[in-house]
Formats: C-alpha cells, sequence, structure tokens
C-alpha cells in the first residue's frame, strides 16, 4: 500500500549547496540519499515530498560542511501479504510474468494464474489458457493478491509473489465475467424463489 512516512536524519551541507536556501538544499540532499531506496521497515522510497531542516547546524574540524537535524516526509510502497493490488503484465517468461505494482514488479508465477493448463509464448508475450481460452500479455491490466514479499535493503528490487487463483482475480476481463455469471445465477435463483398469487375464480358469486 502507499503511504506518507515521516522520517528524521542529519543531513550534511557542503559549502557548494548553501548557495540554496537550507531547505532546498536539505531535499535534494535527501532525494538523492532516499529515493528509489528499499528499507525493511517503510518499504520503496518513492519520493521525499517535503522536509524541515533545523537553522542550527554543527561544524566538524576539518570539514567545510554543516550537519542539520532534518524530519522529513516519504511517499513509500509497502507490499503486505494477502493485500489486493491490481497491476499491469510487464513481461512475459517460460515461467510466468512479471506484474509492475506500484514502483517494482512482482512475480506471478504460471501455477499461480489460473486452474486451467497454460501455454507461455515468450516470442509473441503471451500466456494462453488451454480450456478457457483465457489469455494475460504484455498490457495486460489484473487484479491479483500478495503472497510473498521479501524486502532487500538498500537499491535491491526485493522480491513479491502474487496469486490470481482466487474468486474475481485476474486479467479484468476475467473478473468482468465472473461478476456477470454470479449476477445471471443470482437472478435465475430469484426468479425461481418468487412465489404466484392465486388467481381470482371467474364468474359471479351465487346466489
Amino acid at each position: 500500500m502507499f503511504a506518507i512516512v515521516h522520517m528524521s536524519d542529519v543531513v550534511r551541507i557542503p559549502p557548494n549547496r548553501l548557495t540554496n536556501s537550507l531547505k532546498d538544499a536539505a531535499i535534494q540532499i535527501l532525494k538523492e540519499k532516499y529515493e528509489s531506496m528499499i528499507s525493511p521497515d517503510v518499504g520503496y522510497v518513492i519520493m521525499i515530498t517535503d522536509a524541515d531542516a533545523s537553522s542550527v547546524g554543527k561544524l566538524v574540524a576539518g570539514d567545510g560542511a554543516t550537519y542539520h537535524k532534518v524530519t522529513f516526509k516519504a511517499l513509500t510502497f509497502y507490499p503486505k501479504l494477502q493485500e489486493i493490488v491490481e497491476g499491469e503484465v510487464v513481461e512475459i517468461t517460460d515461467f510466468g510474468a512479471f506484474v509492475r505494482i506500484g514502483p517494482t514488479d512482482a512475480l506471478l508465477h504460471l501455477s499461480q494464474i489460473t486452474d486451467d493448463y497454460l501455454k507461455s509464448d515468450v516470442k509473441q508475450g503471451v500466456i494462453v489458457a488451454n480450456q478457457t481460452a483465457r489469455s494475460l500479455k504484455i498490457g495486460s491490466k489484473l487484479r491479483a493478491r500478495i503472497t510473498a514479499v521479501s524486502l532487500g535493503k538498500g537499491a535491491g528490487m526485493g522480491k513479491i509473489g502474487i496469486t490470481c487463483r482466487q474468486p474475481f482475480l485476474g486479467a479484468v476481463e476475467w473478473i468482468a465475467e465472473e461478476i456477470k455469471k454470479a449476477k445471471g445465477g443470482g437472478e435465475k435463483e430469484k426468479q425461481g424463489g418468487q412465489t404466484v398469487a392465486p388467481k381470482e375464480k371467474k364468474g359471479g358469486d351465487k346466489k
């Protein structure tokens, strides 16, 4: 899930950065340090959105830079187990597909797509089901559930596994078909359970 996270740090601002405002200099340094980084605590750091740097800095002997305490806000993405996510297929492989969710790619293994037998055509960039003829291709939009998360540190991509083998998951057109089918079945059950009022007898009352 996406979140705005409040963090703190001490930034080193060299003399050549002091030509800008203290806040702008701090934000730029924080961007260079944190953006595109992965943290086990906050997940993927996408963007530094704001920062507040202390106007009082510290000097270190032999270093012309100043050190300032900063508090800042960061836009992050932290994948959670069992979370439902939406993404786009960006790569087809022999063993499945990679799906872009937020700032990273998750692995959708062939065994986690559907119960049907699947054939992966890497050259054509498509995965096709044998019986239903359902397909996934590069650019397909889908909904999935996160089943595995392993976040590294620093600039590593981490590993995320997802599944579509549950009701109302998979490509958006598959979900639309399932919803239509479910609504159709519900209407039939409703019609079958209707009670019919008894018909009135024709003719007047006997005297």
